[in-house]
């Protein structure tokens, strides 16, 4: 079922020139620091989005359980970069290689503007999970949907935190699966792709507000992760290095 997505009217409009690509299930909002640049910046990424897409089409032709397993695949290191970050995302979380779908989209589209337009500031958004590259701070709320928290948390990234990769799993929201009943775990690490499937492996953990306690201490036992926000009901547990605000 497809649910608007209402937090892209909440984006710093006057900070970033911005526009939004599709291609199947990618969808982007992207944010660029320069307005002159907009147009060539669209046209490129609603071209390369195409590119990646097919990579990824033609290697699940080839191998079927790249995109149906919900467990990590052996690395292939003749695959595509996309789905090398993919495989190497899964094993670290445990999870199937297109949990980090969403993440690596987004990293990849980033990187690749920042390369071809030598642009200071980039967001990339992909359905909640988020790319950014920034020289001034910026808040990213956390859409926990129904949750009383939902939009009344937010991490705090400083340019120093930056290129970074902030990403939300819900058991409740959106149309991603999930094992879990979590309204919002939400994984920042400096690769986007790795941040995406832990997030997705950690919401498959919890049940209930009793499993925060557990679940936060197991991320201790992850280096990649800089900061972890879970959000279940009324419930919030925190842990990281990014300063988390209250708005």
């Amino acid at each position: 079922m497809f649910e608007p997505r209402i937090y892209r009217t909440q984006m710093e409009r006057g900070r970033f020139a911005s526009f939004e690509a599709s291609y199947l299930e990618t969808d982007l909002w992207i944010g660029i620091s320069s307005r002159e640049s907009v147009n060539r910046v669209c046209e490129f990424v609603r071209e390369y989005i195409v590119v990646l897409r097919k990579e990824l089409e033609a290697y699940s032709q080839k191998n079927p359980e790249f995109g149906t397993s919900f467990s990590p695949l052996s690395l292939d290191s003749t695959a595509p970069r996309i789905v090398q970050e993919m495989l190497k995302a899964a094993q670290l979380a445990g999870t199937g290689p297109m949990s980090a779908v969403a993440g690596a989209v987004a990293e990849n589209v980033g990187k690749i503007i920042k390369s071809r337009f030598s642009l200071e500031e980039i967001v990339v958004e992909n359905g909640g999970d988020i790319y950014v590259d920034l020289y001034r701070p910026v808040l990213i709320g956390i859409f926990a949907g129904d949750s009383p928290l939902s939009q009344k948390t937010a991490l705090q990234i400083l340019p120093e935190n930056t290129p970074l990769g902030v990403c939300t799993s819900s058991g409740r929201v959106g149309h991603s699966f999930s094992f879990g009943k979590a309204h919002a775990v939400t994984i920042a690490c400096t690769k986007t792709a790795v941040a995406d499937a832990l997030a997705t492996a950690f919401g498959n953990k919890i049940q209930s507000a009793a499993d925060l306690d557990t679940v936060l201490t197991e991320t201790e036992n992850i280096n990649e992760i800089l900061s972890a926000v879970f959000i279940i009901d009324d419930k919030i547990g925190i842990r990281g290095q990014l300063e988390i605000r209250f708005i």
